[in-house]
């Protein structure tokens, strides 16, 4: 039988490895933009122009203009008709704007420019601490469900903290790679950035709730079995629903990625990653850690620092 729950302490290394970047990461946009990540014209507001040309024009084609010029968390979308566009960017100064402007009329013909105005964030500070609260709530009603859900087996609360452990992964793995890719490839966190978040809480819970259902319904059949042998049983049990389940929406969100345009490709690549890492933490970070807090193995291991017997 395969032993997941023995390498356990590899992955807690390899999570260890993947978030380690990321923080790091976050620390260096702190320094150099104030936040752990880059902020989009969502949160710090920008620059509205509409834009009539005389030609249908391809938003993503309009789009590439602004990105060739460093503004690359631009929307553009077409309004009354296809001639006519609706462009939301940084604040653009005189030089800029005629430069992209001209840029503009050289690839798709005479323009006029209906409106230019100043706007302020789509998302402030009070949604964004909404959302923070709500992940809060949702943490605190998870581990209270769990509690009564497996009331029926020694110790629920670990299987809620366990669970709330490995959604806190994922979280700072999902923004962790985003804060990455801030610095590397100037990506920005908008809107749909807290969606996706909010959207990879949900599966990861629902993995690891799954393998957790398994373990319950394994310990009272496995009495006298080793709770270490008896978590691996459940986990390999669930295993390939939680690949299939998991594998099926990545292979959805992997086509969008390619071909749902440049605005969604943020969105995605969040939501892949939050996604892979839901499934890598509900079997690799939270089933183990139950095994971790059962043996008391992190009491064991700073008694031993302490030059203490080891107590199992």
């Amino acid at each position: 039988m395969l032993d997941i729950v023995g390498k356990r302490y590899w992955f807690f290394l390899i999570s260890a490895l993947v978030i380690i970047p990321g923080l790091i990461a976050m620390m260096v946009s702190m320094a150099r933009f104030g936040t752990p990540l880059r902020l989009s014209i969502d949160f710090t507001g920008g620059a509205l122009m509409e834009l009539q040309f005389q030609q249908p024009v391809a938003p993503g084609d309009v789009r590439a203009v602004f990105v060739a010029h460093d503004y690359s968390d631009t929307m553009v979308q077409t309004t009354v008709d296809q001639r006519t566009v609706l462009v939301r960017s940084k604040p653009l100064d005189s030089a800029t704007k005629v430069l992209i402007q001209d840029e503009l009329r050289e690839k798709f013909g005479p323009l006029t420019e209906l409106r230019y105005e100043f706007v302020g964030p789509t998302v402030g500070r009070e949604v964004t601490r909404s959302a923070a609260l709500a992940v809060l709530a949702a943490a605190g009603a998870i581990i209270m469900y769990l509690i009564f859900a497996f009331r029926s087996v020694p110790n629920a609360i670990r299987y809620g903290i366990c669970a709330v452990a490995a959604m806190i992964h994922d979280i700072l793995v999902a923004v962790g790679v985003f804060s990455i890719l801030g610095l590397a490839l100037g990506w920005e966190v908008d809107a749909l950035f807290l969606t996706a978040i909010l959207t990879v809480i949900g599966f990861s819970v629902q993995d690891t709730i799954v393998v957790f259902d398994r373990i319950r319904e394994n310990i009272p059949k496995c009495r006298g079995e080793p709770f270490e042998l008896v978590v691996n049983r459940s986990l390999l049990e669930t295993l390939h629903r939680s690949l299939a389940t998991q594998l099926n929406a990545i292979f959805v969100l992997i086509a969008i990625f390619f071909f749902g345009g440049a605005t969604m490709k943020q969105f995605v690549t969040v939501l892949i990653v939050g996604l892979l890492s839901g499934t890598y933490s509900s079997i690799c970070n939270a089933v183990p850690l139950l095994v971790v807090w059962e043996k008391n193995e992190i009491g064991q291991f700073f008694a031993r620092l302490r030059g203490r017997p080891a107590q199992a």
